[in-house]
């Protein structure tokens, strides 16, 4: 932990941790004084089913917010983000949100990191008034329209599309679809079954698993039973690595394709060996000459990914990229607004986002689209030799 970071936990419903800045870093007033901070709330996933996902959110975070008060801060006001841990929990992640609105009266929340929590969180955010940033990627985050209400990923509209022209084009006519029960694997789910039928595609069987569940074997003795010639898996909790492991211990040779949910290493840690070959549909971070040399997002994306590699040791994910796009829609709104601005002149300046590089995609909000994300910010990559390439 770098010295200049200020971190404490508070043991009440989840963690709480406050990301500043200290010392040279710290934007000064025209008086001399410290300026008032900024305060910014995040409620992620660092523990429970989701911690894969969550934890290098918050290690992103943590970063930028250490660099951006290094620079100034905003306007001369040092940025403060306080992050909760929702232990990948819908219950948590609500009284959370409570706790940022009510008692450390954020400008705004980033998060939750699940679908389903995103979506628990929307009632305090509404009543309060406050812009979201969801890092979830269910469409509903969007879908069900709230104008306080944003979202950085991709959502199933985008990816599932993508998944069954690949199986369509590999000559693949029978799915056996798994997927795990939260708000993300529903919503992939649903997709999969209203669409596949387009791509003369036809789900044979129709499975499901809990995230704390710890053999798969059941319903995947379903699917080959069905006669499926591939496995496509929605999902995105630390769970999912087992399905691999038991499709090799039942000796089914067909392939495994999953969804963006599954590109992070923990995944190919988790499986193993058993993860050689299996594909995945993410964005570009892992495969960053995707971005196009040259390019604004490009010299984003990669500064971010020099920066995350030298101070965690590990390149970062999509998912981290979700954490540093979630926090810098909310950053740079905050830039073009005067002192003393409300929560409601933040959201609407957050709506006027247009053409900003990040890391998932250059985003672009408008009265109807909070998401502003297109299928051209998704890439597709195999699991060789214990990582992720992009599959070409």
């Amino acid at each position: 932990m770098r010295k200049s970071r200020w971190i404490r936990f508070v043991t009440a419903v989840t963690a709480l941790i406050v990301v500043s800045a200290g010392g040279a870093g710290c934007a000064k007033s025209e008086e001399g004084g410290t300026a008032e901070p900024y305060r910014i709330g995040a409620v992620l996933s660092v523990t429970g089913a989701q911690s894969g996902l969550g934890e290098p959110e918050r290690r992103a975070i943590e970063m930028e917010v250490e660099r951006i008060n290094a620079a100034g801060g905003i306007n001369g006001h040092p940025l403060e983000v306080i992050i909760e841990d929702d232990g990948s929990d819908v219950d948590k992640a609500t009284a959370a949100t409570t706790r940022l609105i009510e008692q450390e009266e954020v400008l705004a929340i980033i998060g939750s990191t699940g679908t389903g929590q995103s979506m628990a969180m929307r009632a305090e955010i509404v009543a309060a008034g406050i812009p979201q940033v969801a890092l979830g990627s269910g469409r509903t985050i969007t879908q069900e329209f709230d104008p306080y209400v944003f979202q950085t990923p991709w959502t199933a509209d985008l990816v599932v599309p993508l998944m069954l022209e690949y199986l369509e084009g590999e000559g693949f006519t029978k799915i056996g679809l798994i997927t795990e029960d939260t708000g993300f694997g529903k919503d992939g789910k649903e997709v999969v079954n209203d669409i596949a039928g387009d791509y003369g595609l036809t789900v044979v069987s129709d499975q499901v698993f809990k995230p704390a569940d710890t053999d798969m074997t059941g319903q995947l003795t379903v699917i080959n039973g069905a006669g499926a010639d591939v496995v496509l898996m929605y999902s995105s909790v630390s769970a999912s690595s087992i399905v691999p492991k038991n499709m090799k211990q039942l000796n089914m040779t067909i392939p495994l394709v999953c969804s963006h949910g599954n590109a992070k290493q923990e995944f190919i840690d988790g499986a193993a060996e058993a993860a050689e070959g299996v594909i995945t549909f993410a964005g570009k971070a892992l495969a960053p000459e995707t971005y196009g040399e040259g390019t604004e997002q490009y010299d984003v994306a990669t500064g971010f990914i020099e920066r995350y590699t030298a101070e965690y040791g590990v390149a970062p994910d999509h998912f981290a990229g979700h954490g540093y796009d979630g926090l810098y829609i909310i950053v740079e709104a905050m830039k073009r607004l005067d002192d003393g601005f409300t929560p409601a002149e933040l959201r609407d300046e957050i709506e006027r986002t247009s053409g900003l590089p990040g890391i998932g995609g250059v985003f672009t909000f408008s009265q109807t689209d909070h998401n502003g994300m297109t299928a051209k910010d998704i890439v597709r990559y195999r699991a060789v030799g214990g990582a992720w390439v992009l599959d070409e």
